[in-house]
């Protein structure tokens, strides 16, 4: 039996009960079926409207609507939107710098752990998405747990295939594996891995939306009343919101409860599996004194950076929020940051009245300083987002082209880079028929 046929005998069974519903008969109907069915319903529509004996009965109104609903249900215009590809999220614009600032940035503040005092500040209280900064929330919560005694760095995390499959920031985990929760935090720290973030989540909390309730919780008795979390990594949500006032409050209590957590945030480079990520923060190893913490970036939020520095026994926190470009972002945090230490040595009365003497033109950042670290460490790099190059399996490229030249001083012949195909490739046999060929005496000619 036809799909034509079954529609037709289930409409007239359920029109002949409830002849005065006519119109929802027809839409249940219809959209039952089309939910059972894949084929294309617009010619069962085209043919209930030429079949005399089904719609005899009513006027022509009514089949001026079956072809209306006909055509809003079936043209490709119309299409279930389960069918259509996932529409792009629209772009958001960075937020805007105001208008009379000291640093080119959306907002910024600088505090001074050891006064306990508040140095800087410009727009705090902009409200703008924390991007990766998020995670620093997720560490803080992670290690609590810790301290609590119902885990320990050494625990073992499965990683389920939610946080397997969290894009963006990677770390590089694979869906069953087992990995050390210590291991996972440093993923968090140094690569910003979301899926390490997912994983550590659904760990500690038992679910994301559980842990996520936590994360909101902990910020309001810290006082973040202009924060809220969506998630735990900092993936752009709606409603997920922050101030650079409240990420120095949590950057605040995070180190003065976890001082030891500055190691992880420190370290320049991690390898999980066969990726190698290294750290975003563009103060390690070049700005002096620089030990942490975390930086970020979203389109909704521009570049921001957490970044704390120790001189002296004296220690700065600063927090940057919508820098327009990873240079910018870095620069001004590192003016900030000095124009903070000559106020604490007595060698500057304000923050703002000293930055304008700190032109950004005498700073120098290298934003792949670390990059080139962790290739001179491992013989490459992978990005956030992509997988390790094939050739890992055999080495480095500076270490296989060590090797030919090494055969070539032998009088060895240096073996192909690519690895042979099974049952000897195409090539193989070619060459194999052309030996054969060769094999074989010429005939001679007859006369």
């Amino acid at each position: 039996m036809t799909l034509s046929s079954v529609i037709s005998l289930d409409l007239s069974r359920q029109l002949k009960r409830a002849p005065n519903h006519f119109l929802e008969i027809v839409l249940k109907v219809f959209l039952d079926y089309k939910k059972r069915s894949t084929k294309p319903m617009l010619p069962v529509f085209l043919y209930f409207l030429c079949n005399p004996p089904l719609f005899h009965c009513w006027d022509m109104m009514l089949r001026l609507t079956i072809l209306f609903l006909a055509a809003f249900l079936c043209f490709p215009s119309f299409a279930d939107a389960r069918n259509r590809p996932a529409a792009r999220p629209a772009r958001v614009a960075p937020p805007a710098m105001p208008e009379q600032r000291v640093v080119d940035v959306c907002s910024a503040i600088l505090f001074d752990m050891d006064n306990d005092a508040i140095l800087f500040e410009q727009n705090a209280d902009q409200k703008i998405p924390p991007a990766s900064l998020t995670k620093i929330m997720t560490i803080f919560l992670a290690l609590d747990f810790v301290d609590a005694g119902h885990a320990t760095l050494d625990s073992p995390v499965t990683i389920s295939k939610l946080a397997a499959n969290t894009g963006d920031s990677r770390m590089g985990l694979k869906e069953g594996e087992t990995v050390r929760l210590g291991e996972l935090l440093r993923g968090m720290a140094i690569a910003s891995g979301n899926d390490a973030s997912a994983a550590v989540a659904e760990f500690v909390g038992g679910s994301i939306p559980a842990f996520v309730k936590m994360m909101n919780t902990r910020a309001q008795r810290l006082g973040m009343h202009d924060t809220r979390f969506v998630n735990p990594h900092g993936l752009p949500a709606k409603g997920q919101r922050t101030t650079a006032r409240d990420m120095l409050t949590l950057a605040r209590a995070y180190l003065k409860k976890h001082p030891d957590a500055l190691a992880i945030h420190n370290e320049h480079t991690i390898k999980h599996g066969q990726r190698v990520s290294w750290n975003r923060n563009p103060l390690l190893g070049q700005y002096r004194g620089a030990d942490g913490l975390k930086t970020g970036w979203v389109r909704a939020s521009g570049y921001n950076l957490i970044a704390t520095a120790l001189r002296d026994n004296h220690r700065l926190v600063s927090v940057v929020l919508g820098a327009p470009d990873p240079h910018d972002r870095g620069i001004e945090t590192c003016r900030i940051l000095d124009a903070g230490f000559l106020v604490c040595e007595g060698k500057a009365c304000t923050v703002p009245d000293v930055l304008p003497a700190l032109l950004p033109e005498d700073y120098s950042l290298d934003p792949n300083l670390i990059k080139h670290e962790a290739r001179q460490k491992y013989g490459y790099v992978t990005d956030g987002h992509s997988r390790a190059p094939r050739a890992q399996a055999q080495g480095t490229p500076q270490n296989r082209r060590a090797q030919r030249g090494n055969r070539s001083q032998a009088g060895q012949k240096p073996s192909a880079s690519r690895p042979q195909q099974k049952n000897g490739g195409k090539n193989a046999n070619r060459s194999g028929k052309k030996q054969k060929n060769e094999q074989k005496p010429q005939k001679k000619k007859k006369k």
